[in-house]
């Protein structure tokens, strides 16, 4: 993988973690650490993470194009 696949995809998770405990204990991770939602290291943060799962949608594109039949015809 490509570098700015894996931290893209880091952040994603990161992100997708933060929505978890949001959800289930409306917890904001982000905000807590950065200083509040309307900080604007906070908001920074949002962006970056919303513009990685943006470029992560490739991904599905180039999971659809990889083989799965690992077979060999002869």
């Amino acid at each position: 993988m490509r570098t700015l696949d894996m931290i893209a995809l880091i952040l994603l998770i990161v992100g997708g973690i933060n929505w978890l405990l949001v959800g289930l204990f409306q917890f904001d991770l982000v905000a807590s650490i950065f200083g509040g939602q309307e900080s604007i290291l906070s908001r920074i943060i949002y962006v970056v993470v919303g513009l990685c799962a943006l470029y992560c949608l490739k991904f599905l594109s180039s999971s659809r194009n990889t083989r799965t039949d690992t077979t060999t015809r002869a």
